[in-house]
């Protein structure tokens, strides 16, 4: 079996755009895999188009050898845009390899050690700006049985805190802990805001709330001041999006960057990588919870990585993207008591509606992390929520 052609997908997913690949073979299978950036789309749709040209003919169940080959062969290494085309594919083969053998992908690294994984909800907090809208926000949220809710309270600060800043944070934090009472675990983003003093002075003004952690505090760019601030904070440090491939986590766990590791499967290359650095994390007694903000194909991918590792901590899941998610994958989440059931259908167990995504062509979107537009309302008359079955009251539904 070899490899026929690798195709790029660029969809408007309303928040941002999501990149899905298609790998196919001479032999009729065909694999999913998702490159979603959140930015430089083009890029990665050109650099794509670039690896094609190496990997078409290639066996797709050898992927271990694709990577090396590839990986080596690239003389600029690294960066967000060649690690995710790389991944995308490399996703997609593991797809193809779960069909093949008509096993879940989860059986090919490893097995299962799980059946379901601890979720915590994302992009719960649709609209809310005050702490009373961040409240009633996460009653509803509570309300459908989620145990963990992740939020950035920061609005559009950056590097440091005035201390109006800094009392509206740690209102809006009371106010969701009050909320929804002291079982339901809190995670607070940061998306690389501040200074290493800063970060510090926030985990002392929020750690009365009890945090499960804080993420990515200070800029990613130096990790000597994301040391110093695990070293100094009074709250477990996350981080790990923005760091790419084996060699720079090499660096981070040596200097005891994190308490909790948060690797991208894209930034790392894929499944397989991923694996690799969960398995340093491992040997350093550092658990993991994989970064996943992105789309279906993600979601999928993620939780049949983290059925197999032994470390795995918690799983990350955007609870509203839009109604078009439903239509452009037939994902179908399960959910039980706070938790996502692992799916054993052969691969990853999700495929695609080519015809879908042609309705929704890519469109430029600006982040918006610190421009305190994150909590956004949706377009008019968009209602959706991963759960069927529930009664959703959800302000966003």
């Amino acid at each position: 079996m070899k490899i026929s052609d690798i195709k790029i997908y660029t969809l408007d997913a309303f928040r941002t755009n999501w990149a899905f690949i298609k790998v196919e073979t001479d032999e009729g299978l065909y694999g999913w895999g998702e490159a979603t950036l959140g930015t430089q789309e083009m890029a990665l749709e050109g650099c794509v188009a670039d690896y094609r040209r190496l990997i078409v003919g290639r066996n797709p169940l050898e992927v271990e050898k694709m990577l090396f080959e590839v990986y080596r062969d690239s003389y600029w290494k690294g960066g967000p845009v060649m690690m995710s085309a790389l991944a995308g594919i490399e996703i997609a083969c593991w797809d193809i390899a779960g069909k093949f053998y008509n096993v879940p992908t989860h059986a090919l690294l490893g097995g299962k050690m799980r059946d379901k994984v601890k979720m915590y909800a994302n992009a719960w907090f649709v609209g809310a700006r005050e702490p009373e809208d961040f409240a009633a926000a996460a009653k509803k949220v509570k309300a459908l049985g989620i145990k963990a809710l992740k939020w950035d309270p920061f609005g559009k600060s950056h590097m440091t805190l005035s201390r109006a800043e800094m009392d509206h944070a740690v209102a809006v934090v009371g106010a969701v802990r009050d909320a929804v009472g002291p079982e339901m675990e809190i995670l607070i983003e940061c998306h690389g805001r501040f200074n290493h003093y800063t970060a510090v002075a926030a985990s002392k003004e929020l750690a009365p709330f009890k945090p499960m952690l804080m993420e990515e505090p200070v800029v990613p760019d130096c990790n000597d001041s994301l040391a110093w601030v695990r070293d100094h904070s009074a709250v477990p440090i996350a981080a790990g999006e923005r760091f790419y491939g084996l060699y720079a986590w090499n660096d981070v766990l040596r200097r005891n960057c994190v308490d909790i590791a948060q690797p991208d499967i894209f930034h790392n290359m894929g499944l397989l990588t991923s694996k690799k650095v969960a398995a340093m994390c491992e040997a350093n007694h550092v658990p993991v919870s994989f970064h996943n903000p992105s789309g279906p194909i993600s979601n999928a991918a993620i939780l049949q990585l983290a059925a197999t590792t032994p470390n795995f901590l918690i799983h990350e899941m955007m609870l509203t993207d839009g109604s078009f998610r439903k239509l452009v994958t037939n994902e179908n989440v399960k959910f039980e008591d706070g938790c996502l059931v692992i799916s054993d259908k052969p691969g990853l167990g999700i495929d695609v509606n080519v015809e879908e995504i042609k309705k929704r062509p890519y469109t430029p979107r600006n982040l918006r992390h610190y421009t305190g537009t994150l909590t956004d309302i949706r377009p008019k008359g968009d209602t959706f929520c991963y759960f069927d079955g529930l009664d959703c009251e959800h302000p966003y539904c």
